[in-house]
């Protein structure tokens, strides 16, 4: 019988500047430049040694890069939360931390936790990831502007109105450039169209699926609940059963949910009689609009992987 040959596991510590690369297997780590030939080379070099799995930590963007490469080889790569990192190496006795620890520390949890490996934004999701970004920023300026109008004197309220009226101006440059975007890919189209058809899943929900959730209609229910952070997760401990409650995920989509389910418990009928029934159960608020966005997702993620317009009867079945 043929022995089966070890895996190797791949841990990339990424700084402004530099790469920290380990190599489970041979236990040896290097470094790269954090540039585009280093990168390239970098990529060459790992698709000759064939890893089982690459990680890399979310680290503000600077991770972007190199992932979109790697992905773009082929290559099984997962970007984790710094947070997940630091807990294991903490649970494994590794308190000491540098750039080549770091790196050690990620390989060694890529073997001993095997995170999943998820879908890389291309560069127009990127694009488009980014355009939704700042029209949120600029959203929550306008909003704070506009309290701010409330509290101050007319002289400085005429510099507040003209500020107002420059974000509104931005804000509506910004929808456009996006329904550019939109417009360059039949799938984004398609799924956009799919996605509005749903009552109370307006421009806005679709917008941020289409950018933040790459992996929308790929997934199944329990799947796409937990990458966005709508899985309760238990707290229970022998006879002691704690209060579910959801945690982690992709907290920028769930806010967005959430002022969608709240529109669709009056204008969609599934999801207001969902939410009725809840109520009547006697759950609280809070339990029964994360149930409703929950729904509304899962809802939506199969219609996107059927690629089927609403229709309430067969949503219902369901």
């Amino acid at each position: 019988m043929k022995k089966e040959s070890p895996e190797r596991f791949i841990g990339i510590d990424i700084s402004k500047n530099t790469l920290d690369i380990a190599d489970s297997l041979t236990q040896k780590s290097w470094q790269s430049s954090n540039d585009e030939s280093g990168i390239q080379s970098l990529v060459e070099q790992l698709t000759s040694l064939k890893p089982a799995l690459i990680v890399l930590e979310a680290t503000g963007g600077l991770e972007i890069p190199l992932a979109s490469a790697l992905a773009e080889d082929r290559l099984p790569v997962a970007v984790v939360n710094p947070r997940q990192a630091r807990d294991f190496a903490k649970a494994t006795g590794q308190l000491a931390k540098t750039d080549t620890i770091d790196a050690q520390v990620l390989a060694h949890f890529a073997a001993a936790v095997r995170p999943e490996v998820r879908e890389i934004k291309n560069q127009e999701t990127r694009e488009l990831a980014d355009l939704v970004a700042r029209r949120r920023q600029l959203v929550d300026m306008l909003a704070t502007e506009k309290k701010r109008l409330r509290q101050v004197s007319k002289t400085i309220g005429k510099s507040i109105k003209a500020h107002i009226k420059w974000l509104q101006e931005c804000i509506s440059e910004t929808d456009k450039d996006i329904s550019k975007i939109l417009k360059k890919s039949a799938t984004w189209r398609d799924n956009d169209q799919i996605i509005q058809s749903v009552p109370g899943a307006g421009p806005i929900l679709s917008v941020n699926l289409l950018a933040n959730v790459p992996e929308l209609g790929k997934l199944n229910q329990k799947q796409i609940a937990a990458l966005i952070g709508l899985a309760p997760i238990n707290r229970d401990s022998g006879t002691f059963r704690g209060r579910r409650s959801i945690w982690g995920g992709r907290s920028n989509v769930r806010s967005i949910l959430y002022m969608a389910a709240v529109s669709a418990m009056n204008h969609n009928p599934v999801i207001r009689e969902f939410y009725q029934r809840l109520t009547e159960k006697g759950k609280p608020f809070k339990v029964a609009i994360t149930a409703c966005m929950r729904k509304l997702l899962t809802i939506i993620n199969t219609m996107v992987k059927t690629k089927t317009l609403w229709q309430q009867n067969l949503v219902t079945n369901n």
